[in-house]
C-alpha cells in the first residue's frame, strides 16, 4: 500500500525504522490522562502493537509498532476511550504542565486549567516551524519552562497583613532570596530581591500574607541541536488576559516572520532581539496598565 508519510506525521504517526510501522503519539494535555484513557491505550497496545508504550520527554505517550494498514481501526478504537492522536511537524505541539495548585503545595497557579486553555486556543495551529508551550506552577520550575518557545511560570505577589502577624519569623526563614526582614515586630519586604515564589505566604502559620497569583514568562527557549535559555523580557504580572495577549502576539509574530523549520528564537534573531523585546514590552505596558486600572 502507498503510504503518505508527511500526512501521517502531521497527525501524530511517527515513522519507525521498520517498513510501514509507526509509533502513534497520543494527544496529552499537561501530562494528564484519565484512567479510562489509559485502559483504551493499553487495549490498543496489546491488540495492534507489542504490548507496551513509550513515555516521551514532553509528557506525551507513544504506542509503537502500529501497522499502517490498521490506522483507521486504531483511531476508532482509541476514540471509544476519549483518546486522540497528537501532532508533529511545523505546528503548535502539546502543552506540558506540572500538576499545579490543584495538588501541589508549592504551586502558585492552576497549571492544568491553563494548559487546557492554551491547548484549546493554539494546539495544532499550522506554523512555519514547531512551537512549544510549557507551564510550571512555581519557582521550583519542574517543567523547565525556559526550554520552551513560550515558558509560563506561576508566581505570586504577597502583601503582609500586620494585624494577623505574630512575628514568629517563619517567613524570614522560608525566603530563599533574603528579601524579608523582621524588625521590632514588623515585616519588610525588599521587592528588588523578591522572586515572587510565594514561599513566605505558604509557610506562614497564621495566614498573615495576602497572595496575588500571576506569571513570569520567557521567550525563545531551545533544547535540541541548538540550546538557548528563554529570555525573561517583562517582569511578573497578574492577569490572564495579559498572558494570552502576549501569547497571541508571539504566535502571530512567529507565523509572519519565521522561515520553514525555524524555532521562535531563530526568527527573533533574524528580526532583531531588541525590536522583538520592544514589541512584547509595549503589549505588556498597555495591558498591565489597563488591568491595574
Amino acid at each position: 500500500m502507498a503510504v503518505d508519510y508527511a500526512t501521517l506525521k502531521k497527525g501524530g504517526w511517527m515513522r519507525q525504522k521498520q517498513k510501514n510501522k509507526f509509533a502513534l503519539r497520543v494527544h496529552v494535555i499537561g501530562g494528564t490522562l484519565t484512567a479510562e484513557q489509559l485502559i483504551g491505550i493499553q487495549k490498543v497496545a496489546d491488540k495492534y502493537g507489542h504490548g507496551y508504550v513509550h513515555l516521551t520527554a514532553r509528557q506525551s505517550l507513544e504506542i509503537p509498532w502500529m501497522d499502517a494498514k490498521d490506522i483507521e481501526n486504531i483511531k476508532k478504537d482509541l476514540a471509544e476511550y476519549g483518546v486522540t492522536p497528537s501532532v508533529c511537524g511545523p505546528r503548535v505541539r502539546t502543552t506540558t504542565a506540572c500538576q499545579g495548585s490543584a495538588t501541589c503545595p508549592s504551586a502558585c497557579i492552576d497549571t492544568q486549567d491553563l494548559a487546557k486553555k492554551i491547548d484549546k486556543r493554539y494546539f495544532a495551529r499550522e506554523l512555519p516551524g514547531k512551537f512549544k508551550f510549557g507551564v510550571t506552577g512555581c519557582q521550583n520550575n519542574c517543567l523547565k519552562t525556559e526550554e520552551n518557545d513560550i515558558g509560563i511560570k506561576g508566581a505570586e505577589r504577597v502583601e503582609w497583613i500586620p494585624d494577623k502577624c505574630i512575628a514568629c519569623g517563619v517567613c524570614v526563614k522560608a525566603c530563599r532570596e533574603n528579601a524579608i526582614e523582621l524588625k521590632d515586630g514588623k515585616i519588610s519586604i525588599d521587592m528588588d530581591k523578591c522572586s515572587y515564589c510565594g514561599r513566605c505566604a505558604k509557610a506562614c502559620p497564621v495566614d498573615a500574607y495576602e497572595e496575588h497569583p500571576g506569571y513570569i514568562m520567557s521567550w525563545g527557549g531551545l533544547f535540541g541541536n541548538h540550546i538557548h535559555r528563554g529570555n525573561n523580557i517583562v517582569p511578573f504580572f497578574e492577569g490572564e488576559d495579559t498572558l494570552f495577549k502576549l501569547c497571541d502576539a508571539t504566535v502571530d509574530f512567529f507565523d509572519k516572520n519565521a522561515q520553514p523549520g525555524d524555532r521562535l528564537q531563530f526568527a527573533i534573531d533574524r528580526y532583531g532581539q531588541d525590536k522583538f523585546d520592544d514589541m512584547i514590552k509595549k503589549i505588556y505596558d498597555e495591558n498591565v496598565y489597563k488591568e491595574d486600572k
